[in-house]
């Protein structure tokens, strides 16, 4: 028997029982659905984690800090804290990065110096959280510029601002905050001057004795200089439920930064910058912290204990990331298997039906094989039955699963958490139809064997 005729017999035979074949079908499509739509929570929920990584720094980048060990015989002051004698500090310094890029598997190197300045405009003032970076790496960042440019390596300082800096400014008198009490920011950083103090000790000391004139506090501390930092550009504001790593940050080239301080503060220690037992500076200016960028995550453990054997903290998204994803791929199991609990119950469903068919088909059986009929194609009829009702099911299953993502997403989107909590990838699609079938014709397999198995002269005789 051909295989069209097979497959013509089979859509006819559940043609003729279209009510008890749309229930077996509905059984199949809400197992169906139950499945893909568990299994798609489970991977939405890491998809927006490693989304979030990806935003933060990426799973190959290692964040290098200074570390301690060994004999440094006299006591320094870092970051504005004094260690001991026998503590020597492991800086991160020029010298350090070209060794950096040295190591095998390394890409790339960013060295980044992060300070604290004040800016003032008007009556309000806010305090930035300015990172110098190469113009090189700040132009690899994922940022959406809204208005300028990114920094670049002209030589002259110029601030890019994150999205979220100018909700920061407050009146210091008050303490009101424009942006959280009316919604709308206190400075336009394109348009409106605003001054930068860098020698934030000296102007809070002069703002003291200004405002206590009758107390003796010594020498006269003079008020230090402002300075007006051209705006290079400012960030895109952030959409709905969307978040900007780089949003509370001020961006500018590492190097113009640099020459920067070292004019302002002269021979002065510069701020969060180490100085030695008698609170001089150094000559160099040492960084806050190095990314090193790994060329693959199966490399970035290797790279990381190398450099922690060099005497430096390190800390990866890599760390936790493996065991972050065993636990999104234990949950995508347990929700599996609590949709899969429906496609059984369907499966049980589709070997009812199909022994309910053998039952009223009886005499057509036994005429087919009284006739020659090979046993394998009656066996086949009966399978390809099952495969249609497992076939129908997935489909109109995948359809049902897409619109209860969207509505999922939708509501998840609405409560501001995040935009996509449902996601189903295309080979989940693919596998969810073909798994479809596969149960079908599992469940209509034992019912085919009966088909086979029966006699012939037994069948022509039932009624």
């Amino acid at each position: 028997m051909r295989i069209l005729d097979l497959l013509r017999m089979s859509s006819s035979s559940l043609w003729k029982r279209k009510f008890r074949t749309v229930l077996t079908v509905l059984g199949v499509v809400i197992g169906t659905a139950s499945i893909v739509v568990m299994i798609s929570l489970g991977l939405g929920l890491n998809r927006a984690t490693m989304e979030q990584i990806e935003q933060s720094g990426g799973l190959t980048t290692i964040q290098v800090m200074e570390g301690y060990g060994g004999s440094s015989g006299g006591a320094v002051s870092v970051m504005g804290y004094s260690t001991s004698s026998d503590e020597q500090v492991n800086r991160l310094d020029d010298a350090i990065v070209e060794s950096f890029k040295m190591l095998e598997h390394v890409d790339s190197v960013v060295p980044i110096l992060q300070v604290s300045a004040l800016g003032k405009y008007g009556p309000y003032e806010a305090y930035l959280n300015i990172q110098g970076m190469p113009s090189e790496a700040l132009a690899q960042l994922n940022i959406q510029v809204g208005e300028g440019h990114l920094p670049t390596d002209s030589g002259e300082l110029e601030f890019f601002y994150g999205n979220q800096v100018a909700a920061d400014f407050y009146n210091p008198k008050t303490y009101e905050y424009p942006y959280y009490e009316t919604g709308e920011y206190a400075v336009d950083f394109m348009k409106d001057t605003v001054f930068i103090i860098f020698d934030q000790q000296a102007y809070y000391a002069s703002q003291y004795q200004s405002q206590s004139p009758g107390e003796d506090s010594g020498t006269a501390v003079q008020p230090p200089k402002k300075y007006i930092i051209p705006t290079a550009g400012v960030e895109k504001p952030n959409d709905e439920n969307t978040w900007s790593s780089y949003g509370y940050r001020v961006l500018c080239d590492l190097d113009a930064l640099k020459t920067t301080l070292k004019r302002v503060f002269r021979n002065k220690a510069i701020p969060g910058q180490p100085t030695t037992s008698s609170g001089k500076p150094y000559k160099e200016i040492y960084y806050s912290e190095v990314d090193v960028n790994v060329d693959d995550i199966d490399h970035v453990k290797e790279v990381q204990e190398l450099i922690q054997s060099m005497g430096y903290q390190t800390y990866s998204n890599a760390e936790w990331v493996q065991s972050t994803q065993q636990q999104y791929a234990n949950i995508q199991a347990m929700l599996g298997g609590i949709g899969a609990v429906s496609l059984l119950v369907a499966a049980i469903g589709i070997t009812n039906t199909m022994m309910m068919s053998i039952y009223e088909r009886t005499k057509e059986i036994g005429v087919m094989k009284v006739l020659g009929c090979d046993m394998r194609n009656i066996q086949a009829m009966f399978l390809i039955e099952a495969a249609y009702i497992g076939l129908i099911g997935g489909v109109v299953g995948l359809g049902l699963s897409y619109g209860i993502s969207a509505i999922i997403n939708k509501a998840v989107a609405a409560s501001g958490n995040m935009t996509n909590l449902s996601y189903i990838p295309f080979w989940l699609a693919g596998t969810s139809v073909i798994f479809a079938v596969i149960i079908g014709m599992v469940a209509g397999f034992f019912p085919s064997r009966r088909a086979m198995k029966l006699s012939p002269l037994a069948a022509i005789r039932n009624e």
